[in-house]
C-alpha cells in the first residue's frame, strides 16, 4: 500500500496502518468500518497507573494498581475444574493473579519476564491475591518505571483477538489514526464552547484516548456526553416547537358528559389525580394541541384520567382513540370504559386485530359519519383504511412500547390532536426528561387513599409450605390468591409445560379443597375471557398463571401473588405482577420464591422486598441494567452512546437541555445554526417525529 495514502475520517479502517483487509473485515464485523468508528469506539474502562502501589503496601479489600514482572505461571487442578495462576513479583514482594474462568484463554498470555501492570481487589489466602484482575501488558520499548499513565482498555471479542487485536492491538491501532488526523472539525463554534466551558471535540476525543490526567478526562467525557444529551433534547426541542405553531380547538367547557361521569364516581379521586386533571384542563384550554405524558404506578388510578379526559372530548362534540400495545390490555381498556360509557349513553367500540371482518367494516363506517364516540384499539387503529370525522384526542397508553413512525400514524388522522400519553411502566425522572422532553410531563405519585401497603418477601424454595399455608388462610377468608410461573417467551415449551404439571399437583393436591383455574398464553381468546371473568366474578380461588396475567385481571379480592423462580424475572415485571393483588381493602401478601441465587438477582429480588414505590423501583432498575436494556428496543436509539449514564448525568442532562432549548426557541429552523442543522439531519432524522427541517 502506498504510505503517503491520505487518511481522513471517512476512510475505510483497512486502510490505516497495521490494519489491511483480513484485520479490516474482523474489525466491521466489530462495528468498526471507517477511520471514525475506530476513534469512536471508546474504552470500557481505564488502567490507571498514576496510582500504583508496590506490593509491601497493599490493603486487604482495596483496589490497587500492581506493576510487576512475570515470575512464574500454571495451571493449577481443583476437585471440580482448574484455575490459571500468575506470579508476579517487584522489588518488594510478591503477588498471586487468579483466573477461574476462561483458562484456555488465558494461559496463552503471558510469559516469563512479561512486565505487566494489573489491577482488582486484594485478598489475602496463602499471601496475596487478586481474582480475575484487569490486566495490561507492557511493548517491549515502555518503561515499566513509567507509572504516571493512564492506560485505556477496550473491548474485544475472540475473532479480534484471533488477529491480534485485544485490547492493546486496538490502543495501537487508535494511536495511529490519530497521528493521521490533523485536526477534528467541530459543530460547535468556539465562542459556544468558551461561554459553556467545553473542550473542543479534538481534543476531547483525544484525551479520551490518551489521558494525561484524571481531571482531563472528566472534562472530555463531560464534553462527549454533552454532545449526546444536547442533539437529543435538540430533536426533543424541535418537536416540541412545531406542535406549539399548531392552532387547536379549544376545549373550554366540562360538558355534560364530564360531569356525570365524576358524579358517578363511587371512590375520590386522589390530590395527585385532582392535580393532573386541573393540568389536562388548564392544556385543553389552550389554542395549540395538548401534548402530556402521565406517569404513574401500577394501580394509581390512570384510566380514570384517560375516561375523564375523554368525556371532556366527547362533551365537545369530537372523537376519541385509546391505543394500547396488546389485545389484552386494549380488552381491558375497554370493558373499563364501556362501564361508564353505558351509564352515559357514549357509544365506545373495540378494534383489534381479530375484529371479524364483517364487523370491521361497521366500525370503519361509523368512526368515518362520527356516529362512534370512543374507539378503543391497538395497532389496528392505525391502519389505512381508519378514518375519523373530528379526532381530537388520541390517548396511548405504555406509550414507551410504541415506536415513533406508529404515534405519528394515528395523530396524523385528525387536524390537530391532542396527546395524553400514559405508561403505568414507571421511569426515572431524570430519564423521563432526557426522553420525553417534548411532552408535557405530570406525575401520578400516589396510591388511593384505602390501599395498605403489600407485605413482600423473598422465600427460599425450601421452605415453600409456609406460603401455601398463609394461602389457605387467605382463601379460606374469601379472598384470591395468584401463582406465577416465569415463561418469558410464550414458546419455551419445558416452561410451559413445568407451569402446567405444577398446575395439576395444585389442583388434586396441595389445594384440592379448593377451586382453582389455569391460565397461559395458548389460551384462545374465548377461553382466557372465560377465565378472567371467572376471576373478577369471584367463581375461581386460586389462579395459576404464566405472565399473561401481568395484565387483564382487576379482582380487589386478590390478597396474594406468589411468584414462582422469582429470579428470572425482571424487575419492572415483578413490580407489574405485584400489582395484579392490593387494589381492595386488604392487607396483601407477594411471595418471591427463589430457586437459584447468583448476585445480579439477590440484588433484584432484594430492591422488590424493599422497596413498594415504583419510581425508587425504577431508579434501582436504571443503576442495574443501563438506560439501554431499561427502555427496550421500541425507543430507535434514543440512547445509543456508550459514554452516557443517566442515572449519574443529571447536570450534564439539564446543562444540554437548557441549551438545545434557548437554541430552538431562538432559531426554530437552524438558519443561524447550518453545522447544528447538517449534523442533526445526517445522525438524528429518524427521531425527528412531527416535522421535516431539512
Amino acid at each position: 500500500m502506498d504510505t503517503n495514502y491520505k487518511i481522513n475520517l471517512n476512510t475505510e479502517v483497512q486502510y490505516l496502518k497495521g490494519v489491511g483487509p483480513k484485520r479490516g473485515k474482523v474489525l466491521k464485523s466489530f462495528g468498526i468500518s471507517t477511520v471514525q468508528d475506530l476513534i469512536r469506539n471508546f474504552p470500557r474502562k481505564y488502567l490507571d497507573r498514576t496510582n500504583v502501589k508496590p506490593i509491601n503496601k497493599v490493603i486487604i479489600n482495596e483496589k490497587v494498581v500492581v506493576v510487576g514482572v512475570v515470575e512464574s505461571f500454571g495451571v493449577k487442578r481443583l476437585r471440580k475444574g482448574k484455575y490459571f495462576q500468575l506470579n508476579i513479583s517487584d522489588d518488594t514482594g510478591t503477588i498471586q493473579c487468579i483466573w477461574f474462568h476462561g483458562v484456555s484463554w488465558i494461559m496463552e498470555k503471558f510469559k516469563k519476564g512479561d512486565n505487566i501492570a494489573v489491577f482488582g481487589k486484594i485478598e489475602f489466602y496463602q499471601g496475596y491475591r487478586i481474582i480475575h484482575p484487569e490486566f495490561d501488558l507492557f511493548d517491549n520499548n515502555e518503561d515499566p518505571s513509567n507509572t504516571g499513565k493512564i492506560i485505556p482498555l477496550y473491548s474485544t471479542n475472540s475473532m479480534l483477538k484471533r488477529v491480534s487485536l485485544e485490547s492493546r492491538g486496538i490502543r495501537r491501532l487508535i494511536h495511529n489514526a490519530l497521528q493521521k488526523i490533523k485536526y477534528i472539525d467541530d459543530h460547535f463554534n468556539d465562542d459556544f464552547l468558551n461561554d459553556e466551558g467545553l473542550y473542543n471535540q479534538d481534543k476531547s476525543l483525544r484525551i479520551i484516548h490518551q489521558p494525561d490526567s484524571q481531571e482531563s478526562l472528566q472534562s472530555a467525557y463531560y464534553r462527549l456526553k454533552f454532545d449526546e444529551y444536547f442533539f437529543l433534547q435538540l430533536v426533543l426541542a424541535i418537536n416540541k416547537y412545531q406542535l406549539s405553531q399548531h392552532k387547536g380547538k379549544k376545549f373550554i367547557e366540562l360538558g355534560d358528559y364530564a360531569v356525570k361521569m365524576y358524579k358517578s364516581l363511587n371512590f375520590s379521586l386522589t390530590n395527585a389525580q385532582i392535580k393532573v386533571m386541573r393540568e389536562i384542563r388548564k392544556d385543553l384550554a389552550m389554542d395549540k394541541p395538548m401534548n402530556r405524558l402521565v406517569q404513574g404506578d401500577v394501580g394509581c388510578g390512570k384510566t380514570v384520567i384517560a375516561m375523564l379526559t375523554s368525556a371532556i372530548i366527547v362533551g365537545n362534540g369530537a372523537q376519541v382513540a385509546i391505543m394500547a400495545p396488546t389485545e389484552i390490555l386494549a380488552e381491558q381498556h375497554y370493558d373499563s370504559f364501556m362501564h361508564y360509557c353505558k351509564a352515559l349513553d357514549i357509544s365506545c367500540e373495540l378494534l383489534i386485530g381479530n375484529t371479524a371482518a364483517k364487523d370491521k367494516k361497521t366500525l370503519y363506517k361509523n368512526l368515518e359519519n362520527g356516529n362512534i364516540q370512543i374507539i378503543v384499539g391497538t395497532h389496528a387503529l392505525i391502519q389505512e383504511k381508519v378514518f375519523f370525522k373530528n379526532l381530537e384526542l388520541v390517548v396511548v397508553d405504555e406509550q414507551h412500547r410504541f415506536g415513533v413512525e406508529q404515534r405519528k400514524n394515528l395523530i396524523t388522522k385528525g387536524k390537530h390532536v391532542n396527546i395524553l400519553s400514559m405508561t403505568a411502566t414507571p421511569i426515572p425522572r431524570t430519564l423521563t426528561f432526557a426522553i420525553h422532553g417534548d411532552m408535557d410531563l405530570s406525575w401520578i405519585d400516589e396510591l388511593p387513599k384505602d390501599r395498605l401497603p403489600i407485605k413482600t418477601s423473598v422465600i427460599d424454595y425450601k421452605k415453600i409450605d409456609s406460603v401455601y399455608f398463609k394461602m389457605r388462610e387467605e382463601m379460606d377468608k374469601g379472598h384470591f390468591c395468584f401463582i406465577v410461573f416465569p415463561i418469558i417467551e410464550e414458546s419455551d415449551k419445558i416452561d410451559a409445560e413445568a407451569a402446567e404439571s405444577a398446575y395439576h399437583n395444585f389442583k388434586e393436591n396441595i389445594f384440592s379443597d379448593y377451586t382453582l383455574g389455569f391460565l397461559h398464553g395458548k389460551l384462545n381468546k374465548e377461553s382466557k375471557t372465560e377465565i378472567m371473568n371467572q376471576v373478577n366474578n369471584g367463581e375461581i380461588q386460586c389462579l395459576v398463571s404464566t405472565t399473561v396475567v401481568e395484565v387483564g385481571i382487576n379482582n380487589p379480592n386478590a390478597t396474594v401473588m406468589v411468584i414462582e423462580n422469582a429470579e428470572r424475572f425482571g424487575l419492572t415485571q415483578l413490580h407489574q405482577l405485584r400489582g395484579r393483588i392490593g387494589r381492595g381493602n386488604f392487607q396483601s401478601y407477594c411471595y418471591l420464591i427463589q430457586r437459584k441465587k447468583n448476585e445480579n438477582s439477590n440484588k433484584r429480588l432484594a430492591i422488590i422486598e424493599k422497596y413498594i414505590d415504583g419510581f425508587k423501583i425504577s431508579d434501582e432498575d436504571l443503576k442495574l441494567r443501563g438506560p439501554g436494556e431499561f427502555l427496550g428496543t421500541k425507543q430507535h436509539g434514543y440512547i445509543s452512546s456508550k459514554l452516557i449514564d443517566i442515572a449519574n448525568d443529571g447536570k450534564i442532562i439539564r446543562h444540554a437541555r437548557t441549551r438545545a432549548f434557548e437554541i430552538i426557541e431562538n432559531d426554530p429552523k437552524l438558519i443561524s445554526n447550518p453545522n447544528l442543522k447538517n449534523k442533526l439531519l445526517k445522525d438524528y432524522k429518524h427521531m425527528l417525529e412531527f416535522v421535516n427541517i431539512g
